[in-house]
């Protein structure tokens, strides 16, 4: 069974699991469903991500159990998750695209797309369901369900602390973006590994290193975003680095406010209270961020996270060789710092 081969076939089955949940069911309502498969790139217009949440979930189960097809409705539950997030991302943030293509709400109004956000929320937990009809126990398909809540819960708080960070004149501290980004990126990835091992295994020590692998690896990622976000080169990501143009406080950034001295701290607050900086103003703050340590903290912290998510996948201890090169692969594809 080759890599390659095994995580594209996970990534169609996976596809394949959430159009039965997306199809039209009636002409009323075939316009929502086109909707929801619209944002998650499933009607052929655009992209549709790396779906690595998901294949997360199944690799982990794969490891343990084998073949993966059985911890499918457990990973279109995941995906349809993390995009009724994204939807209602998008409108709260105001951006009118993603991933090259007009976001939802831009097309269809706020109102229509709260509304299939919505439908995406309460269909990532219909896919539960048939992990009933699969053979999983009740009390499985209940502790999943239970994760899944906790799970939408914690990305609520961390997407209130976001707004709230930034309805502020002051830059939240380092502490409390560490705790929202665990709230908002970590939870989910940590949530997609422990479903997979939940599905594959009763026990107990495996199941917390699964989680705590996906916790770690969740950090990380949102960390290399961080970095992409500012120094990242367009050809490599598919997006051009424009966090210091629209004044997002990532990492790098809060670092540096907190060990900045008086002047380049009047500095970088003149530049993120232009509307719209100048490139050469965008360029020296690049430069002040990078001066002030905020480029290396955040790289340094995200090698750290990245090799303590390596670290617990070999301590689960049940992982064959092949299992870990593919969860390995992912790791070191989406962990580019």
């Amino acid at each position: 069974m080759q890599t390659i081969t095994t995580v594209s076939s996970m990534i169609s089955d996976t596809e394949q699991e959430i159009l039965r949940l997306v199809s039209d069911r009636d002409a009323s309502t075939a316009g929502l469903y086109a909707m929801c498969r619209y944002h998650l790139g499933l009607d052929g217009s655009g992209s549709s991500g790396k779906r690595m949440r998901p294949l997360l979930g199944l690799l982990a189960y794969a490891s343990i159990a084998g073949d993966y097809r059985a911890a499918l409705p457990g990973a279109a539950a995941v995906e349809l998750g993390h995009n009724f997030s994204l939807v209602h991302d998008d409108i709260e943030d105001g951006d009118t695209e993603r991933r090259h293509r007009p976001t939802l709400w831009a097309i269809n109004g706020v109102a229509q797309a709260i509304n299939a956000g919505d439908m995406l929320f309460t269909l990532s937990r219909i896919a539960l369901h048939r992990l009933t009809d699969l053979g999983f126990s009740d009390t499985k398909v209940l502790r999943l369900t239970r994760l899944h809540d906790d799970t939408c819960l914690a990305l609520c708080e961390g997407q209130y602390i976001d707004i709230w960070a930034s309805q502020r004149a002051e830059p939240m501290s380092v502490e409390l973006y560490f705790d929202m980004i665990g709230r908002k990126t970590a939870a989910l990835i940590a949530a997609s590994a422990e479903c997979g091992a939940v599905l594959a295994t009763d026990d107990e020590n495996i199941i917390v290193r699964y989680r705590a692998f996906g916790w770690a690896l969740g950090i990380a990622f949102q960390l290399n975003d961080d970095l992409l976000g500012i120094w990242g080169e367009q050809a490599q990501t598919g997006k051009e680095p424009t966090d210091v143009a629209r004044h997002k406080m990532t990492l790098p950034v809060i670092y540096a406010f907190e060990h900045a001295g008086p002047e380049d701290r009047r500095r970088l607050e003149a530049i993120w209270r232009t509307d719209k900086p100048a490139a050469s103003q965008i360029a020296e703050a690049v430069s002040l961020i990078e001066k002030l340590g905020g480029r290396q903290y955040t790289r340094d912290r995200a090698r750290s996270y990245r090799d303590e998510a390596l670290a617990e996948l070999v301590a689960a201890g049940v992982a064959d060789a092949e299992a870990l090169d593919s969860l390995r692969s992912i790791i070191v594809g989406v962990i580019q710092a």
